[in-house]
């Protein structure tokens, strides 16, 4: 048993990973350390998943302001918007179930 220090051990919530499962579902991390090898996969990964929404946003512009894009482009632009919106949407959920709450005290 740990000696009482007058300090609780709180686990962190899990966090929300940049990946689903196979079929489709959330997958989530339980961990204490964040510089974990998975921890650190999963920040690589959305590091990537957010540049790669600032690339296809610059495509996707120059497609949208061309009123003489093809129907095919301004599609293929689209779809490639709301996947990378989704991904940006899941990296600002997991980053954001991680901010310290207004209760918590600094450690």
């Amino acid at each position: 048993m740990e000696p009482l220090t007058g300090r609780t051990h709180v686990t962190p919530p899990p966090r929300l990973l940049p990946w689903s499962s196979p079929d489709g579902n959330p997958c989530y991390l339980v961990t204490d350390h964040n510089g974990s090898h998975l921890s650190r996969l999963a920040d690589d990964l959305e590091a990537v998943q957010l540049a790669t929404g600032a690339d296809v946003l610059g495509h996707a512009r120059k497609v949208l302001d061309d009123p003489a894009s093809p129907h095919r482009e301004v599609r293929f632009a689209g779809l490639r918007l709301a996947e990378c919106l989704s991904d940006a949407l899941r990296v600002a959920e997991s980053r954001g179930m991680r901010l310290p709450g207004p209760d918590t005290e600094d450690a």
